[in-house]
């Protein structure tokens, strides 16, 4: 294994490694009160996209197709607006693990498309790993009941389930786009466009938030989610997927319930038993099966 594809693993799995805290604390953000989930998607976007213009003047330029920006927008719908707004919303009314586990039919969903669309050619290898990862998933969704007054698990749930099908679709648009673009070239495009079109959804819930009741804790969570899971997560997928395939990247989602779970029970929220940590290595199995290359014919 060369050492690019082993730099675009490490990038596409810190990318599960900051989803997995994420969870926690932007759930723990809303539920909070101080910020409604619309109006934290925002801040999310406008804090990352004033990043990512920040970042481009320091790197190399490159030159953009005019009709591209088309591509960029459509992009910026399903992988920002759409996919960000549904996630949120769906926070306010499920559990971490839930949405943790929800996320995990985005493989199946990339996988789908990319033997449609990218004619990525799907092997029994593949099927294996997604098929032992899904039921290592479904294992942990069992032990994510909600303790919340006011949760709404069916709706919250169906919410999170566009997100990942929203985000399925944009890890297909984007593969297309770093055929042909660096990521420094088209990310801070894709932020601005996202930009527009979520700020008149959470324009009024932004001009509500008690920033004088945060707790240094709330802060922190708001930083690591504009930060870590917006400006680093969204840098380092395209880079991944410049030298992956999209069934591949996606694959690493499977990661997201168990490190998930990881974090909860540090946290003090949740618990690990022999049932769960089964769970975990049937996912961990299943990643290793859809990263593994097979073995060349000689």
């Amino acid at each position: 294994m060369n050492s690019t594809r082993i730099f675009a693993l490490f990038a596409v799995f810190m990318v599960q490694v900051i989803y997995g805290f994420t969870f926690t604390f932007a759930n723990d953000v809303i539920d909070d009160g101080h910020i409604k989930p619309f109006g934290f998607i925002v801040l999310r976007v406008f804090g990352a996209c004033i990043l990512f213009w920040l970042l481009s003047i320091f790197t190399p330029k490159q030159k953009i197709d005019k009709q591209d920006y088309i591509k960029f927008f459509v992009a910026s719908i399903f992988g920002i607006a759409l996919n960000m707004l549904t996630f949120f919303k769906g926070f306010e009314y499920t559990t971490p693990i839930h949405a943790s586990v929800i996320m995990t039919v985005v493989p199946i969903v990339v996988l789908t498309l990319s033997a449609i669309f990218l004619k990525e050619r799907i092997t029994s290898l593949k099927i294996s790993g997604i098929v032992l990862g899904f039921a290592g998933a479904i294992i942990l969704s069992i032990y994510g009941k909600s303790t919340q007054i006011g949760d709404n698990i069916p709706l919250g749930n169906l919410l999170v389930f566009i997100n990942a099908v929203s985000y399925s679709i944009y890890l297909i648009l984007i593969k297309k786009i770093t055929e042909k673009y660096h990521p420094f070239t088209f990310i801070k495009w894709l932020f601005l466009f996202g930009f527009i079109l979520v700020l008149p959804f959470g324009y009024n819930e932004v001009l509500y938030i008690n920033w004088y009741e945060f707790s240094p804790y709330i802060t922190f969570s708001v930083l690591f989610v504009i930060i870590g899971a917006t400006f680093a997560t969204y840098l380092l997928n395209p880079i991944a997927l410049q030298h992956l395939k999209a069934s591949t990247v996606s694959t690493f989602l499977y990661l997201q319930p168990v490190i998930a779970g990881i974090f909860a029970v540090l946290m003090g929220s949740d618990t690990m038993n022999v049932v769960k940590f089964v769970a975990a290595g049937l996912i961990f199995v299943g990643v290793y099966l859809v990263t593994k290359k097979p073995k060349l014919k000689t």
